[in-house]
């Protein structure tokens, strides 16, 4: 996008509307003004596709599905911030798969991701809601075998999922074409655009038609990244929920006083002995903690898995796909797994380290993982004496209350 169309778009006046997105949470739509669409069978979809909505268990469309699927399909450039939990993943699938026409065997739509999980799990969900089309579908991830990547994408890829980096060098090797992409979404947006993928992120987009329409997504935007999005998308229509109402609904918080960080062991024991969980996370903030935490639970004889980014592609695929499965109830991660992961019977988060006060958005991804899709959940804050300020900070960002866990904790699960 040249600098003058930039700035034709930055002087088109934009119109703001609040509304209401149904649970108490009041939005801000901005560069659109139709009424949201409060059933799939308004939406104009293909009948494939609605049969694969349906088929996926969705009744009617969650408070982003009603607002954030429209302005996509009216070719809009968008830019969407919904609650964790809240159907995402599939306001920009569904989009996405609306648009990508069968017939024409090349790539026309590109997703990325910050992990490598999170794109393997969007593409589960794409190809489950395109189980009635004929579109071909694959995530583009390390780990993976690179020629298997290049042999897929020259076969006829409609949609590519991926990481960064092996998107990146897909496009570099001429193997992913992206003449014909019509459509560029960036999941976990903030993230993709204020860390070590920008660069990567900018790379990719050099490579982009020109008129390509770009949807960003995400739980939290900072302004950086709001100001940062003028640079590439044109007029974006705005989804955006005011930061003091983004802690999660349904969600209770706790915090237990621990005043010394090597007491924080023997209390994690204790509230495994002492509840009845069906599976949680504990969140740790550095790998070597994620390794000494969970092999202690081990050595105390607590079934426990654990993951982080230092271990192999294969080994992380094993350990989801035993939590995901139930066989093991209790996962210790590192921030790794903060965002966008949907395991449906996570009712309890553990943060066994409160997230640093310089990455506090990081707080509201990880409790993000329990009372998905309005299911009830708990999360419990280990807060030693130094943690107090951070805990105090999470509470003035987000507008909100952490009260000290009560003895009754196991009614709130």
């Amino acid at each position: 996008m040249s600098t003058a169309e930039v700035k034709t778009a930055e002087q088109q006046q934009p119109t703001t509307v609040k509304t209401d997105m149904g649970d108490g949470t009041s939005i801000e739509v901005t560069n659109w003004t139709e009424a949201p669409v409060k059933s799939f069978d308004h939406m104009n979809l293909k009948p494939e596709l609605l049969r694969g909505i349906y088929a996926y268990g969705f009744e009617k469309p969650s408070g982003i599905q009603q607002r954030g699927i429209m302005p996509i399909l009216a070719l809009k450039d968008t830019i969407a911030q919904a609650q964790s939990g809240t159907g995402k993943t599939a306001t920009f699938c569904i989009s996405v798969l609306q648009r990508v026409k069968p017939e024409l065997r090349k790539t026309q739509a590109l997703i990325l991701a910050p992990a490598r999980e999170l794109a393997q799990q969007i593409e589960k969900v794409a190809k489950a809601l395109a189980i009635h089309l004929n579109i071909k579908i694959r995530a583009l991830v390390g780990g993976t075998l690179v020629q298997e990547d290049i042999s897929e994408c020259q076969s006829g890829l409609h949609l590519a999922v991926g990481t960064p980096g092996r998107v990146y060098d897909l496009i570099h090797r001429k193997a992913l074409d992206t003449r014909a992409v019509a459509m560029f979404v960036l999941d976990e947006a903030d993230e993709m655009l204020s860390r070590g993928f920008k660069e990567q992120i900018q790379q990719i987009f050099k490579e982009l038609p020109g008129d390509v329409q770009v949807c960003l997504f995400s739980a939290t935007f900072d302004k950086l990244v709001l100001d940062l999005t003028e640079q590439f998308m044109r007029s974006p229509v705005k989804i955006l929920v005011k930061r003091e109402q983004l802690t999660l609904e349904g969600i209770k918080q706790f915090y237990v006083d621990i005043q010394k960080e090597e007491w924080k062991l023997e209390t994690l024991s204790d509230l495994y002995e002492t509840l009845s969980i069906e599976q949680s996370i504990v969140y740790c903030n550095s790998r070597r903690k994620v390794d000494s935490v969970a092999s202690a639970m081990q050595q105390k004889n607590f079934t426990v898995s654990s993951m982080h980014s230092e271990m192999d592609s294969d080994e992380r695929q094993r350990v989801m796909k035993e939590f995901r499965s139930g066989s093991s109830r209790v996962l210790i991660t590192t921030d790794l797994l903060a965002r966008g992961i949907d395991v449906q019977q996570v009712s309890l988060v553990v943060n066994y380290d409160l997230p640093p006060q310089h990455n506090i958005q990081t707080y509201l991804h990880r409790i993000g993982r329990s009372g998905r899709f309005g299911r009830k959940g708990v999360a419990i804050n280990f807060v030693t004496e130094e943690d107090k300020p951070n805990l105090a900070a999470i509470e003035t960002h987000y507008n909100t209350k952490i009260e000290e866990m009560p003895m009754n904790i196991a009614d709130y699960l």
